[in-house]
């Protein structure tokens, strides 16, 4: 993406090319020379851009096929050099003599083809969408285009992406979508290239737009140290990310960020006071084992959350939970489906996959489907699966599809509230016939699925709303049980037990203070047991090898904790005024023990609050 502060107006652009094209000894009436290579040549071209071509067509085209199939578009990717290598889409406005233009090989560089999308987009080094009679050679002049440059992790112009069509093209429209196919390249040229080994840090500004193209993407290592990053994350920022430390750009201990909840939002503030969401991931798997072998024993390595993984292991004494257990056994073997109700946290992923590994089907695959994660277009060919060639864009093996691939095990359909209402269609079609018929096929492929659903919101509700089928909610619904929400269980204690345990670090014996458990029994807890891992996480990083005392927890807990805490209007003792040791006593015990409320009325941090309390002896050493 271009940042518009520096981008050229499109008047500029095309008086710029118009004059280039001149000095290059062009008229409007020359004709194109598109310079077309041996097929030797082209061979080697291709040999040599193979891993571009197949990251465009594979990895990016097919999630832009349903906006393209209905567009009368050819998508034509080129080199640096303005030579064409491959081209996808609908190419009967082409004449037979000007067919040469679109093959492999042929350059669209301006001094031989006049202004273009192609070679004027390389020329100005941004994106450009040329209208018909904005080329200058008037041969050219039947198409419309827009086409936007790619570049590699090192900001080295590789490629250029070409939307083109014979009709009129909408210039914001067409030139959004190219910009946004671009930027989907060289993100994944980055992510290949990088995260075997990396970090991956993506931020946006709104949470809606985090998984998009346009949010920031940086890479780096354990150190912080930053090894890439796409130009949207030059434009958040605003500054050049070469050889700059992670801990600069982020108002966060780089330790902290370091031990964020896989693949879960959270909040991020830069230096510059900007505010994003974010979202980490770590080293694939390959790379992590073979670092934690330089640092310990295999057998001290971090478990897997599916180890050990039993209903059993659930079972903390809650009672709320352990009828829900009770319920659930006695369905393991019976074709009745199940809908686990719960807020988001409560744990009801964990949940089924120790149901599935109770039953008989536990060696058999287990398909967990995020209906919510999906996008609404692509959740039919997810689902269901496709025949090569069903749609624009469509691999052309075909796909199988999630419901298939659970067939023999179980098919978890987390968030189903949320799926489209002509999918729940199909769904129900493939519960009631348990066959599944993949889009653009005519035949059948029979399943054999245990069905297990879950929502954070009552679907009955939805269903009243006409925003569920009523006939799939019956399908789905068998049995319904109901996760109580962490801040309602009774064995909250023994909870925050067990999830230390799991991530703490052999070294790390010390627990939690006692305050703190306190402070945890108080708190209401909106993430659920998410947030209970995620505070732990942190609070463990920031203690090391001592007890985690209130200090080490993180602010966004203290928030939380005083959203539930009633304000007292004994709190409100000036800023500048230090109390005495009873004055101290009868101010923490009037804000009920609200150590974020009571720093912030004394003006105070929270660190040297607690260094007051424990030395008039208010809190335990």
């Amino acid at each position: 993406m271009v940042d518009t502060a520096t981008a050229l107006p499109h008047e500029t652009i095309i008086q710029d090319s118009w004059s280039r094209c001149r000095d290059y000894g062009l008229t409007h009436q020359s004709t194109p020379n598109f310079s077309q290579p041996s097929q030797g040549d082209v061979a080697a071209l291709l040999e040599s851009q193979q891993t571009l071509v197949h990251t465009t067509h594979k990895e990016v085209l097919p999630y832009y096929g349903t906006i393209l199939a209905n567009s009368n578009c050819l998508i034509m990717l080129a080199d640096h050099q303005g030579q064409v290598l491959q081209s996808w889409g609908d190419q009967r406005f082409i004449e037979p003599a000007r067919a040469i233009g679109f093959v492999a090989g042929a350059s669209w560089l301006e001094r031989y083809t006049g202004t273009n999308a192609i070679g004027t987009a390389l020329s100005c080094a941004q994106p450009v969408h040329i209208q018909h009679d904005e080329h200058f050679l008037k041969a050219n002049r039947f198409m419309t285009g827009s086409a936007s440059p790619i570049f590699n992790e090192q900001r080295q112009m590789v490629a250029v992406l070409d939307v083109s069509s014979d009709s009129y093209l909408p210039p914001s429209h067409t030139l959004g979508m190219v910009k946004m196919m671009s930027q989907s390249v060289e993100n994944r040229l980055i992510l290949n290239l990088f995260q075997q080994r990396y970090f991956q840090l993506t931020f946006n500004t709104s949470l809606d737009n985090l998984g998009s193209p346009w949010a920031g993407l940086l890479i780096f290592d354990e150190q912080g140290q930053v090894v890439s990053a796409n130009r949207r994350a030059d434009s958040l920022l605003g500054v050049g990310l070469a050889q700059v430390n992670i801990k600069s750009l982020f108002d966060v201990p780089l330790q902290q960020l370091l031990n964020q909840p896989e693949a879960l939002p959270f909040n991020l503030r830069a230096n510059n006071h900007f505010r994003f969401h974010a979202q980490l991931k770590r080293p694939q798997q390959p790379a992590m084992v073979e670092a934690r072998d330089f640092r310990q024993p295999a057998s001290t390595a971090h478990k897997a959350p599916e180890q050990n993984l039993n209903l059993a292991s659930l079972n903390l004494g809650d009672p709320r939970v352990d009828k829900a257990i009770r319920q659930a056994e006695r369905l393991l073997e019976k074709d009745i489906p199940i809908l686990v109700y719960g807020e988001t946290g409560v744990g009801k992923e964990v949940f089924v996959k120790a149901l599935h590994h109770a039953s008989s089907r536990a060696n058999q695959a287990f398909i967990a489907v995020n209906c919510a994660a999906i996008p609404a277009e692509l959740v039919e060919s997810e689902l269901f699966g496709y025949e090569k060639g069903a749609f624009t864009g469509a691999n052309q093996k075909g796909s199988t599809g999630l419901i298939r691939k659970a067939d023999k095990g179980t098919l978890f359909l987390d968030e189903v509230g949320d799926m489209p209402l002509r999918v729940q269609a199909r769904l129900l079609r493939v519960l009631q016939e348990r066959c599944v018929q993949p889009l653009g096929s005519s035949e059948l492929y029979p399943v054999d699925i245990r069905l297990i659903s879950a929502t954070n919101r009552p679907l009955r509700q939805d269903v009243d709303a006409g925003q569920f089928r009523q006939d799939l909610y019956y399908r789905i619904s068998g049995l319904n049980l109901e996760l109580p929400p962490l801040r309602e269980r009774t064995d909250k204690a023994a909870m925050v037990q067990r999830i230390w345990e799991y991530h703490r670090e052999p070294k790390q014996w010390a627990g939690l203070s006692q305050e703190v458990l306190n402070l945890f029994e108080h708190h209401a807890w909106p993430g659920n047991l998410r947030q209970l891992s995620s505070v732990l996480q942190i609070a463990l990083a920031m203690a090391e090898d001592q007890q985690i005392r209130p200090e080490h927890l993180p602010d966004d807990f203290f928030a939380d904790l005083q959203a539930t805490t009633a304000a007292s209007t004994s709190c409100t003792q000036q800023p500048d005024t230090a109390p005495g040791d009873d004055d101290l006593a009868s101010q923490y015990q009037a804000c009920g023990g609200n150590i974020s409320q009571l720093a912030r009325s004394l003006g105070i941090s929270r660190n040297t609050l607690y260094k007051r309390l424990r030395e008039n002896g208010l809190t335990e050493r």
